[in-house]
């Protein structure tokens, strides 16, 4: 049973008075949060695009609103507990509201879609963001011109002594701001806390695709539940690439694999779009022929290793490619 009392309620509701200021007003997550909330894990994508969700999932997928600019997201945590997840997000929509947010689409954990819109949907790994799949709340809000959104998704849940809460922000205007295409440092594999993957040689690629017909692209990393290929330059890619480009009559099919969180439909469509975003990034920015190329997924049939542990899981979300002539 997760308690609380009227001081952290009180004390929520007060935040929205602190961001004041008018529609268009300059706020930074910070002055959304509940007293005492510290940051857990953050991203900082520079200029990315966010397909941000504004319907549940159904079997048809999840509606989304896309746009480009600078993306932001940042995971928090107040170990004050919150009576409900409504108590937490209640105040940060009013908040959004006072800022000139018209908030396009709320629900909670069921009606939302349960597992499938939780896990297709962008979320910070364990443990920076924890989302109970029974108890779970999602906003989305934007504003702004077409010409210049400003969007914002709030994903809020609780454990027993703890509130969860994750937002993300997209700025449109901020792409035109100088330093705004500067990507993030933070390498992929830093995307799970406190886990280092264990990588092999990129200059090997070739001899092992050439002697077993096969090889892990070990510097890509994925976290549960996503598929986005961060940007930068990854070694595996370009020592790939130089093998696919040596031998015109090469091809490769890129296999995507995940970790045994979730339903096996749902994680093979998602090894999937792993390997395809893979693909496309070896069509766009290593000038590999898509032609040559295939993208499929086996879900978490294939593992490495066991799923009981964060270091497992790891190296169980891979992509591979696997040579086909």
């Amino acid at each position: 049973m997760v308690s609380t009392g009227r001081p952290f309620i009180a004390a929520l509701c007060a935040m929205s008075a602190c961001l004041g200021g008018g529609a268009a007003a300059a706020w930074t997550p910070a002055q959304l949060m509940p007293p005492g909330a510290t940051v857990t894990g953050q991203t900082e994508s520079g200029l990315d695009s966010y397909a941000m969700p504004v319907g549940g999932w159904s079997r048809a997928g999840i509606d989304t609103v896309t746009a480009e600019g600078r993306l932001d997201q940042q995971a928090w945590r107040t170990d004050t507990a919150p009576a409900s997840t409504l108590d937490l997000l209640a105040p940060m929509r009013r908040a959004l509201q006072d800022q000139g947010y018209e908030v396009v689409f709320e629900c909670e954990d069921t009606a939302c879609g349960g597992f499938d819109f939780r896990y297709g949907t962008k979320v910070l790994p364990e443990p920076d963001m924890h989302v109970d799949l029974g108890d779970y709340r999602y906003l989305a809000a934007r504003r702004g011109t077409e010409d210049a959104e400003d969007l914002v998704s709030l994903f809020v849940s609780r454990s027993p002594g703890a509130g969860y809460i994750q937002i993300t922000r997209l700025d449109e205007a901020a792409a035109s701001e100088p330093g705004s295409l500067v990507a993030s440092t933070m390498s992929p594999g830093d995307l799970v806390s406190g886990v280092k993957r264990d990588t092999a040689k990129m200059s090997d690629i070739a001899a092992l695709i050439e002697a077993q017909g096969r090889v892990p692209l070990d510097d890509l990393a994925f976290s549960t539940g996503s598929y986005a290929l961060g940007p930068g330059d990854y070694a595996s890619l370009s020592a790939l690439a130089d093998w696919l480009k040596a031998e015109p009559s090469r091809r490769v099919a890129l296999v995507g694999h995940t970790d045994d969180e979730g339903a096996l439909d749902t994680n093979i469509a998602l090894s999937k779009r792993r390997a395809a975003s893979v693909r496309d990034r070896l069509v766009s920015s290593y000038g590999i022929e898509a032609s040559r190329l295939d993208a499929r997924g086996v879900g978490y049939l294939a593992p490495r290793t066991a799923n009981d542990s964060d270091a497992g899981r790891l190296a169980n979300r891979r992509v591979e490619a696997v040579r086909t002539q």
